[in-house]
């Protein structure tokens, strides 16, 4: 049995003026400028908690030929540029050309992709296999929680299967999903049924958060559902409401075998449970005063505040320094603002070397949008490559790299400088800059919801932060032209 799989993987923010190009993948992708497939891919991402981890690992284990063909990631930005996406989908379309005849294919997709010629890049993806391997073939795409997902990417494929968790701590479950079922589909044990569902209704990262109700509740939820006699898999995406598309919002997949009515059955329900808790998947957000003087009252341990306005996973610089402006005017103590990109004041401290005090202009480099730059007289305290490896049960297993780093220190707050924008959710990458996070009174971190899985068992309490950024949790921060309407919250009065 062959089995083909790769992909690309991109959360676009549509209100982020910096395209994404082939040398950004190149960057984020850890296989190199060629992005080889086969060996490198093996080498690279077997026993990670990956997709294409979990592909590996449970072809290995059944004994399945397994084809890795591309692996494709970059950090979310502004759209793909349309000669980046076509040249991903011709290298791909080349490759799988070449290892013809196969049994299956596998997409390890994101599902927010937005490029200069397609809103729905995703979905032009699996049209073009679709296309190549014919109608029969078995075909399953693995999606990001976050997938804006499009009938045309529903239509195209057998079976999608969506991350159940965020922060997305099943990826490698999610990629032996994927494996168990193609394995069943080409043996003819059964025969897949899909369904989707689009609902009126965006949401917000911050409630999306599966280690908490609603979301905890409304999962086990599904997967109950999942259980039932003749259901093969249902998936829930929330959506990423930083693209400006039509399609941008909830959807609801249920896949049975063979019985489109338990099918439709069972996405019903589903999208009616989302929609009666609409307003509960609303975020609240704290000012960053409130919270620096709740941390200057706390005895109970480390603070977090989750500056997700300027969280690069999800498309914002990560430079921003409203939160540490604020900090450094209250005199705060024991405080670590991190990881801010920022390689011009990075390079200007290995230069300095650790011990020196050098004038700094620290962030805001990017744009206007997320603060203004800091001016100031600066202490650094460590310098390292950057280089690391994930710990935590997201992407477990995966190398990361920084680019060189730098740790600051202004008064009583620590400020951890990279050179790649990247987003903290890994305890590792404070650790191996010296920074023992728990040891800390507050931390400021640029992520939304990654980081509680790491992160958040550390903290006594934890507030999602009211900072301006264009990836801050608010509708009434942005102006969208081609999101369909109506729909909930952007409009009242909204039915389901």
């Amino acid at each position: 049995m062959r089995i083909a799989c790769g992909g690309i993987q991109h959360e676009t923010n549509t209100f982020s003026h910096v395209p994404t190009t082939v040398a950004d993948f190149a960057r984020d992708s850890g296989v190199g400028p060629e992005f080889p497939g086969g060996q490198a891919i093996f080498n690279l991402l077997r026993g990670t908690g990956t997709i294409q981890g979990g592909l590996i690992d449970e072809a290995e284990a059944r004994g399945i030929e397994l084809l890795p063909l591309l692996s494709a990631r970059a950090q979310p930005s502004g759209a793909v540029t349309a000669e980046t996406f076509d040249f991903f989908l011709t290298t791909f379309l080349d490759r799988l050309k070449q290892v013809l005849p196969v049994d299956g294919v596998a997409l390890d997709l994101h599902g927010a992709m937005v490029s200069g010629q397609h809103d729905d890049a995703e979905g032009a993806f699996i049209a073009a296999v679709r296309e190549l391997v014919g109608p029969e073939l078995p075909l399953v795409v693995t999606l990001d929680l976050h997938a804006n997902i499009t009938p045309r990417m529903a239509e195209s494929c057998h079976a999608i299967i969506g991350f159940d968790t965020y922060p997305h701590v099943d990826m490698n479950e999610r990629g032996r999903e994927a494996i168990q079922l193609l394995e069943r589909m080409i043996r003819g044990e059964v025969r897949p049924v899909q369904v989707f569902r689009q609902l009126p209704l965006v949401t917000m990262p911050p409630r999306q958060c599966t280690l908490c109700d609603p979301m905890q509740s409304l999962m086990a939820y599904v997967h109950e559902l999942e259980q039932r006699p003749g259901m093969l898999t249902a998936t829930v995406a929330m959506g990423f409401p930083f693209a400006d598309i039509a399609d941008a919002g909830v959807t609801v997949l249920a896949t049975a075998d063979g019985n489109v009515d338990l099918a439709n059955e069972m996405a019903d329900a589903i999208a009616q449970r989302i929609w009666e808790l609409r307003d509960e998947l609303q975020p609240e957000l704290t000012a960053v005063a409130d919270v620096i003087r709740f941390a200057q009252d706390n005895k109970e341990g480390l603070v977090i505040y989750a500056d997700g306005s300027d969280n690069p996973g999800g498309g914002a610089p990560c430079d921003g320094t409203v939160a540490l402006r604020a900090l450094l005017e209250a005199d705060f103590q024991g405080a670590c603002v991190g990881i801010l990109f920022d390689p011009e004041t990075v390079e200007q401290a290995h230069r300095a070397g650790v011990g020196a005090t050098i004038p700094a202009r620290i962030g805001a480099k990017t744009d206007t949008l997320h603060g203004s730059t800091i001016v100031c007289t600066a202490y650094v305290r460590t310098l390292t490559d950057g280089k690391f490896v994930h710990q935590g049960p997201m992407m477990h297993g995966v190398p990361g790299d920084f680019g060189r780093m730098a740790v600051l220190v202004m008064g009583g707050v620590e400020v951890v400088l990279a050179s790649r924008r990247m987003q903290l959710l890994d305890g590792e990458m404070l650790r191996i800059n010296g920074i023992e996070p728990a040891r800390r009174k507050l931390l400021v971190v640029k992520s939304a919801v990654h980081f509680l899985a790491h992160l958040g068992p550390l903290a006594s309490h934890i507030f999602d932060a009211d900072t301006p950024g264009i990836h801050r949790p608010d509708f009434g921060n942005y102006e969208y032209k081609k999101l369909r309407r109506p729909i909930y919250p952007i409009d009242q009065g909204v039915q389901y």
